[in-house]
């Protein structure tokens, strides 16, 4: 498994970027490696957010770029949907899908990845993290050797991408202040503790989720079954539970609102706490789809 750190430049994902980064796709596809313009010029950026603009589109699943020849970028299915359906990114349920893809990008949003997927601690440090994180890159690749910094730059960039910077420096930013992430409205992290270095990672509000996102992700895990344990919707790397910070009781009222779409049956009896699957149909970009239907009316 190939892992990856800092390749943000520590530039964390700011309001438009995205939007911009997307509109600019669309119209030049090399955007990001075009000798003839400058990319800098073109976007409007400096050189290391050109270069981070270009990695961030990948790591939340928006474009794609060949693994040989030009590295051009083109958009992935659920870029097109975001595209066509939500260019600035202003619904919800396009962040929680952003949020899913980030979150279960191994290789290329390592820190991402092992912070919803493998880091257990529901209050931590800066410190606290960082070692876990060591830990776990010695354990997966014994010869790989990860400067301590970016190590560091990847906390402060996952904190800057889930805390408004308000609550860090309340009396340095207004609430007003557009620099903060959009994925900053998942509610994923707070600030634990007035001395500002403690952080906690929240749970966020069962009705915020919409079923048809709720769907993209249970079967993009789900491997083909058509039964599937709650516990492994709730514990195992890269499902629901694990990328939005979810509890037992919050995850059992999404899973209601999702049953009466009538694409799954949660079946608790015997001992059996299990969802089953009960349309054929459905695959990721299928209930991707739908969602931008139900917002669309």
């Amino acid at each position: 498994m190939a892992m990856k750190f800092r390749a943000h430049e520590t530039f964390f994902i700011r309001k438009g970027w995205l939007s911009k980064g997307m509109k600019h796709v669309v119209a030049k596809p090399n955007v990001f490696v075009d000798k003839k313009d400058n990319p800098m010029d073109v976007l409007g950026i400096g050189s290391n957010m050109v270069k981070a603009l270009r990695y961030w589109l990948q790591a939340v699943g928006l474009t794609k770029e060949p693994l040989v020849g030009k590295k051009v970028q083109s958009f992935t299915g659920l870029g097109n949907s975001v595209f066509n359906n939500d260019r600035y990114i202003e619904e919800i349920g396009t962040l929680h899908l952003l949020q899913y893809k980030l979150a279960s990008n191994h290789d290329d949003a390592t820190a991402w990845y092992y912070f919803f997927n493998e880091f257990n601690m529901s209050e931590f440090s800066r410190d606290d993290f960082v070692s876990a994180l060591q830990s776990y890159i010695s354990m997966n690749d014994e010869k790989l050797e990860v400067a301590l910094r970016s190590l560091n730059d990847d906390f402060a960039c996952i904190i800057n991408t889930y805390v408004p910077r308000f609550k860090i420096n309340p009396k340095r930013v207004s609430p007003e202040n557009n620099i903060d992430c959009p994925l900053g409205e998942l509610a994923l992290i707070d600030v634990s503790g007035r001395d500002k270095k403690l952080f906690r990672k929240a749970t966020p509000i069962s009705s915020t989720f919409s079923p048809w996102v709720i769907l993209a992700i249970i079967i993009d895990q789900s491997k083909g079954k058509r039964e599937i344990p709650l516990n492994e919707l709730l514990t195992a790397p890269c499902n629901i539970g694990k990328v939005f910070n979810l509890d037992a009781i919050t995850m059992l009222d999404i899973l209601y609102q999702v049953e009466k779409t009538g694409e799954l049956k949660i079946i608790r009896n015997a001992g059996l706490d299990i969802i089953r699957l009960t349309n054929s149909a459905g695959s990721f970009q299928e209930y991707v789809n739908r969602y931008y239907e139900s917002i669309n009316g």
